[in-house]
């Protein structure tokens, strides 16, 4: 059997789902296929940038289910700063913290109020035509045609594998974990982010733990680490969780895990992003920000980009998505990844987080680069800031990378 759209998408995460949301409501032919049910939880941090709460206003998607915070709490050893996030005019000056149960399901039964065509418990790949394009999906024995395939799958697996799109080897990824906590603090109007977090066995970790609260009695407590250290892969999360919690028990007056703690990957590369027929978004196309590990945002906005694109000219859609994601996004995450290779490095490390909060001026730099409120867009001090950084770093990288731990 075989059907025909205009756009198939793989995965009903924030990304797909605001592919489908804006391509439908302009009236095109929709398909989301997603292989878990309806309100299945993606493991996450649950924190929503005021760039992604910007994200979802864009896709009128109300926001009174999630909890909103008004900035940043950021701790570096003995030093503490609570910052407001910067009420500018690109985003509005509130983020959130919306678990991700809720959050997906609203945005997936937004797409299909939209008109989507969204279908649970199904597992799409590429579909490919003999001169090597992607000409629709294979579900099980069917085929769905469609003028664009849209990867949205999350961290690279098969369908990266058969796209061509998988993480490059040679850049860092992270990993983190994650649970819920009860909290006395659960409307809290900052979130935490600590950024100086040591294993069992007190070695540094270029990563962060975070408390994020969710409202509703519960708080989301996290942490996560760069592939850059030295004894990653020998790294457990669990443990690495159990040295965070102790740090934060009496402040948060917190007591056991409500769940078992889940891990997950995070990609921040990929060798691939377009294809004739196809586009990978969000964190298909390692659209994470490596010092921060967030990704929702860059999701909500890369999927609404490729269908602005696709109904703009169908044909030139994946080559002008892969252009314009670059333009905006590529320089700094190029430079948070070699950041990563910086921080690596345990003395760098301790200098820089140091110097990452050390003044005012500085920690509100540090803050929009942790809300992923800088792109090649933005004006002052960050913009400037970020712009030398990437220089400076890109003559450090190959010595950065040379030095890098092994393992």
């Amino acid at each position: 059997m075989s059907e025909r759209f205009d756009i198939a998408v793989i995965g009903g995460g924030p990304a797909g789902a605001a592919t489908a949301i804006r391509a439908a409501r302009a009236g095109a032919r929709v398909v989301v296929v997603e292989k878990g049910s309806h309100g299945r939880d993606k493991i996450c941090g649950d924190g929503l940038t005021p760039r992604a709460v910007q994200a979802l206003n864009e896709l009128e998607i109300p926001l009174d289910d999630a909890h909103r915070v008004d900035g940043l709490r950021m701790i570096a050893g003995k030093r503490e700063r609570e910052l407001p996030w910067s009420n500018g005019d690109r985003f509005p000056a509130h983020g959130a913290v919306w678990p991700r149960r809720r959050l997906d399901a609203a945005l997936i039964d937004a797409a299909a109020e939209a008109g989507a065509d969204v279908r649970f418990g199904v597992e799409g790949e590429p579909a490919f035509a003999v001169d090597g394009s992607v000409s629709g999906i294979r579900v099980g024995a069917d085929t769905i045609d469609a003028g664009l395939v849209v990867a949205a799958t999350g961290a690279p697996g098969k369908v990266a594998r058969m796209l061509g799109a998988e993480r490059d080897p040679n850049e860092p990824y992270g990993l983190a974990i994650r649970s819920y906590v009860e909290s006395p603090r659960h409307d809290d109007a900052l979130i935490e982010a600590c950024l100086t977090v040591k294993d069992e066995y007190g070695t540094w970790v270029p990563g962060y733990g975070w408390m994020f609260p969710c409202g509703d009695g519960t708080v989301n407590i996290g942490v996560g680490a760069l592939s850059t250290m030295k004894g990653f892969k020998s790294l457990n999360l669990n443990r690495l969780l159990d040295s965070y919690r102790a740090l934060v028990k009496d402040s948060w007056g917190i007591g056991d895990n409500l769940e078992r703690p889940r891990a997950w990957r995070l990609p921040m590369s990929a060798v691939k992003r377009h294809g004739p027929g196809w586009v990978a978004i969000g964190d298909a196309a390692g659209l994470v920000n490596p010092m921060n590990g967030e990704g929702i945002d860059y999701g909500l906005e890369s999927g609404m980009l490729a269908a602005d694109l696709f109904l703009k000219d169908p044909i030139s859609a994946p080559a002008e998505y892969d252009r314009l994601i670059g333009e905006r996004f590529d320089d700094f995450l190029q430079t948070g990844r070699r950041f990563a290779f910086l921080i690596g490095h345990p003395r760098l490390m301790r200098a820089g987080l140091r110097f990452a909060v050390g003044t005012d001026a500085i920690a509100k730099i540090t803050l929009q680069v942790m809300g992923n409120l800088v792109d090649a867009d933005t004006p002052g001090a960050a913009g400037r800031t970020m712009r030398v950084a990437g220089k400076t770093l890109g003559i450090a990288d190959p010595l950065l990378r040379k030095t890098r731990a092994k393992g």
